[in-house]
C-alpha cells in the first residue's frame, strides 16, 4: 500500500505551491498542518474583494483577491472567472514554482483503510516523479509502484515511460457527482478505497476534478486553464472538466502522462444539487458536443510546445463549438488571452524556483 504518513523531510518543499481558492476563512488547514506547513500557500480569493479571509497563523501564504487580479493582469483579467473556483488557475499563473497542488476548502485528510491519515501531497509528488505508462496498459496498473511490475506481454521497449505531467486524485465520503446524479442518490457516499495508480491511455479522456488535484507547471501549467465559468457565464461546475480535456489531448500530442486514483482526500460538504443543476444544465447538453470534439482534436505536427498546442485548440474550438453556442466563441477567444497573459509574467527562459512573492 502506498505511504499514508508524513514523510521526515518534506518532498520538493522549495519546488510545489499549494494552490486553494476560496471565499471563506480557511480553518480547514489547521487538520492539514502537518502536511502543508513546509510549502507555500497561494490563496485565491473569489468573491467580495473588501472581505477579510482568515489563515491559521504558522503557514507561508499569499493571497490574490480581484482586485490584485485586475492589477496584475489589467484588460486581460476578464479571462479570469469570478464568483466560481475557476478563479484558482490564477494562482497557477503566478506561481514561480515547478509543481502545483490544488485542493478545495471543504476537502479534509482521508484515512486509509488502517486509520493513518493520507499524506495527500506526498502521493501526489510520488505520482508526478515517477513515469506514466499511455502506450500500453500494464494490467498491474502503476508498475512503478512496490510490489508490482511490468506484467507478461508488455514491451519492453515502452517501459521507460514518460514523464508525468497530471496526478489526479480521488475522494472519499462525498463523490464528485453531477447534479441530476446527486437528486437521485442524495445519500450515496463513497467508502471504497481503491489502493491503485492508473496511467489514463492515450486516446482516452476523462472527467477532470479540481479539488484533489496536481501537475507539473513546466510541462503543462499553460494548458491549465479552467475557463470562463460563473459570473455572467452561461454555465458552471465545467471548469476543471474543460481544463482536463485540453490538457489530455495536449499531453497525448506531446508525449505526456496523466495519472489517476490514489491519494484520497475527504471530501467533507455536498453542494445544494439544484444550485448546481442551475449551473450545468446547458453544459449535460452541451458536452454532448463537446466530448466528440475533443475525440475527434488533431494537433499538427508543428505544434512542438503546450502554447502552441493551446493556441491551436483554441482555434479549433471557436472553427467547432462556436456553432454549439456563442459562448464558445467568447471562451476561445478567452483562452488566447489567457496564454498571451501567462506569456507575459512567464517569459521563456525565466528559471521556475524564484522566490515568493506578487508580482
Amino acid at each position: 500500500m502506498a505511504d499514508s504518513a508524513s514523510s521526515p523531510t518534506s518532498l520538493l518543499k522549495d519546488e510545489l505551491d499549494i494552490v486553494i481558492p476560496t471565499i471563506r476563512n480557511l480553518d480547514f488547514l489547521e487538520m492539514w498542518r502537518p502536511f502543508f506547513q513546509p510549502y507555500h500557500l497561494i490563496i485565491v480569493q473569489d468573491g467580495d474583494p473588501s472581505k477579510v479571509i482568515k489563515v491559521p497563523e504558522g503557514f507561508d501564504y499569499e493571497l490574490y483577491n480581484r482586485n490584485d487580479i485586475n492589477r496584475i493582469l489589467g484588460p486581460r483579467a476578464n479571462c479570469i472567472s469570478f464568483k466560481d473556483s475557476a478563479c484558482r488557475c490564477f494562482g497557477y499563473m503566478v506561481s514561480k514554482k515547478k509543481y502545483i497542488f490544488t485542493i478545495d476548502d471543504d476537502c479534509f485528510v482521508a484515512s486509509d483503510p488502517s486509520g493513518k491519515p493520507i499524506n495527500a501531497l506526498a502521493q501526489h509528488i510520488k505520482n508526478l516523479l515517477c513515469p506514466s505508462t499511455p502506450f500500453f496498459f500494464n494490467t498491474l496498473y502503476d508498475p512503478y509502484r512496490d510490489g508490482a511490475d511490468f506484467v507478461r506481454g508488455y514491451p519492453f521497449s515502452l517501459r521507460e515511460g514518460v514523464p508525468t505531467a497530471v496526478s489526479h486524485g480521488l475522494w472519499l465520503n462525498i463523490p464528485d457527482y453531477d447534479a441530476p446524479t446527486q437528486l437521485v442518490k442524495p445519500l450515496e457516499r463513497n467508502t471504497r478505497f481503491v489502493d491503485a495508480v492508473l496511467t489514463i491511455p492515450k486516446g482516452t479522456l476523462f472527467p477532470m476534478c479540481g479539488m484533489n488535484l496536481a501537475f507539473d507547471r513546466d510541462l503543462i501549467g499553460p494548458a491549465m486553464y479552467f475557463g470562463l465559468m460563473g459570473d455572467g457565464q452561461p454555465i458552471g461546475r465545467y471548469d476543471d472538466m474543460w481544463a482536463g480535456w485540453c490538457i489530455k489531448v495536449i499531453c497525448d500530442h506531446l508525449g505526456l502522462g496523466v495519472k489517476t486514483g490514489l491519494p484520497y482526500i475527504y471530501h467533507s460538504k455536498a453542494s445544494n444539487p439544484f444550485v448546481n443543476l442551475r449551473k450545468e444544465y446547458k453544459g449535460i447538453f452541451w458536452q454532448e458536443d463537446i466530448i466528440p470534439f475533443f475525440q475527434q482534436v488533431v494537433l499538427p505536427k508543428d505544434c512542438t510546445t503546450v502554447q502552441k498546442c493551446y493556441f491551436e485548440l483554441a482555434k479549433q474550438v471557436k472553427d467547432k463549438l462556436s456553432k454549439v453556442d456563442p459562448y464558445f466563441d467568447k471562451l476561445a477567444d478567452a483562452m488566447v488571452t489567457w496564454i498571451e497573459a501567462w506569456d507575459d509574467l512567464n517569459p521563456a527562459g525565466v528559471s521556475t524556483n524564484m522566490p515568493n512573492g506578487k508580482p
